[in-house]
């Protein structure tokens, strides 16, 4: 149990009731998809406002620094640049066996020390990079090039290899502290890493084996505040898969703090909650898993977030396109619906 203090001049008391007193100005209402179209399109105008200018482009200048071959799939290491001077190390999983363009999913990770290597099943042996697999059940790219996909995990800011696998910032967490950084030179953290995402898409459409009309995105966690944005700000992303990471503002970052600079939308409680976010979506096809036992994004805040998400997607018309599962596990990806939705969206 939180130790609190109730007397009136303790700052969370004012920011709970701060909170409390604060109503969304684009909140999820519409009841026809007329107002669902209005509603959705001032929500996104609005979080394009909030994340800030976008970097210019420079160019990819992709070089391959790796290659390793497995039964199922080839798995290549990467090195892209996004703006001038920022550089994406991600990893390419392409299929064995599979002929002619692939769907390709855009595999996020996390907020974890290893960044996107769990999620594309490198472990180098190492005792605690395997266990980190095994506890969230976290190589999806892996398994999902496995069942044919093309697949690519790339590292965010703050994470990974783009920190040397490290902090050097001990008793921070560098999310915040990067957060801090890219503010007060005129971008948020978020907004970086969409636009590292939006780059990372942009090297996918640059190879043979994908084709551009069949991408999606997944993630869990911090890999689902990721796929959120993405899949709402990038129109080439036609199928998402959020892996607990619904939630209410008041659950994750009121009442029980549980957020960091790298998934923060400066001012987004004045104009919309999370599940808002989520549901501008819709109609575009989505997966939801949220665990029935999850103790950082907890499943009550998660069923809230759902019902709008819900409420969202039938508004749009086109309620089957969402699917939302609540699996009896922890703080991990399920995979028991993600596979059969991706092959009938992708």
């Amino acid at each position: 149990m939180v130790d609190t203090v109730d007397a009136p001049q303790v700052t969370d008391n004012f920011l709970a009731k701060w909170f409390k007193r604060t109503k969304p100005s684009l909140a999820f209402e519409a009841k026809a998809i007329r107002d669902f179209d209005l509603w959705k399109g001032a929500l996104v105008n609005k979080i394009r406002d909030l994340l800030g200018e976008f970097p210019e482009p420079a160019p990819l200048d992709p070089k391959l620094l790796s290659t390793e071959e497995d039964e199922r799939f080839v798995r290549e290491k990467w090195l892209i640049q996004s703006e001038q001077d920022c550089f994406v190390p991600l990893y390419l999983l392409i299929p064995k066996h599979e002929n002619g363009r692939r769907p390709a999913i855009l595999c996020a990770h996390g907020h974890g020390p290893y960044g996107k290597d769990p999620v594309a099943g490198v472990h180098f042996n190492d005792p605690n990079r395997k266990t980190n697999i095994t506890s969230h059940n976290y190589n999806y790219a892996e398994q999902m090039a496995e069942a044919g996909f093309v697949t690519v995990a790339p590292d965010w800011r703050s994470f990974g290899e783009r920190i040397g696998y490290s902090n050097p910032y001990p008793g921070r967490d560098i999310c915040d502290v990067h957060f801090l950084q890219h503010l007060i030179l005129g971008r948020t953290l978020l907004g970086a890493n969409v636009f590292d995402g939006m780059r990372v898409i942009d090297f996918l459409l640059t190879r043979k084996e994908v084709d551009p009309s069949r991408i999606g995105c997944m993630g869990l966690s911090f890999g689902g505040t990721m796929s959120t944005y993405l899949a709402l700000l990038d129109d080439r992303i036609k199928a998402a898969d959020i892996i607990c990471y619904a939630t209410t503002t008041e659950h994750y970052t009121i009442s029980r703090p549980n957020t960091c600079g790298s998934q923060l939308v400066p001012y987004l409680y004045r104009y919309a909650d999370v599940p808002d976010v989520i549901a501008a979506i819709a109609p575009k096809p989505l997966l939801v898993e949220s665990g029935a036992s999850d103790t950082c994004f907890w499943v009550h805040s998660a069923i809230e977030a759902h019902e709008t998400t819900r409420k969202a997607y039938e508004v749009s018309g086109h309620p089957e396109n969402l699917w939302i599962e609540v699996f009896p596990g922890e703080h991990s990806f399920s995979g028991r619906k993600a596979f059969s939705f991706f092959k009938k969206f992708l």
